[in-house]
């Protein structure tokens, strides 16, 4: 015999977000697949840096760090401001830091 869920079934549906809503969050998460960007949003969860800091930090090149950076800042994960000639990148929100602590966390429990 078949258990009766419709309950359960009408609970979750009700505190279920839109589809589109889901998929902008697959696709936050899906930025957080990339390692290096992961580090980066890992170096300025410790402090603001320049991209050739990051790109010392990281070992990797300032045109590589460059395209990372845009991908971020288009997501909101990063934010920017300039100083002369310098742009300084830190991490957009408390909302990212917290992300950043959380998962990192997680995986260290």
């Amino acid at each position: 015999m078949a258990h009766d869920h419709s309950d359960i079934i009408k609970h979750v549906k009700k505190g279920l977000p839109k589809d589109e809503e889901l998929q902008d969050l697959g696709d936050l998460f899906k930025i957080f697949g990339d390692t290096t960007r992961i580090k980066i949003m890992y170096a300025l969860h410790e402090d603001e840096m320049c991209v050739c800091a990051i790109s010392e930090l990281l070992g990797m090149t300032q045109s590589a760090i460059s395209h990372q950076l845009k991908t971020l800042k288009t997501a909101n994960l990063v934010k920017s401001r300039r100083e002369g000639k310098t742009i300084y990148y830190s991490l957009a929100d408390d909302h990212v830091k917290t992300i950043i602590a959380l998962g990192y966390e997680h995986i260290t429990e």
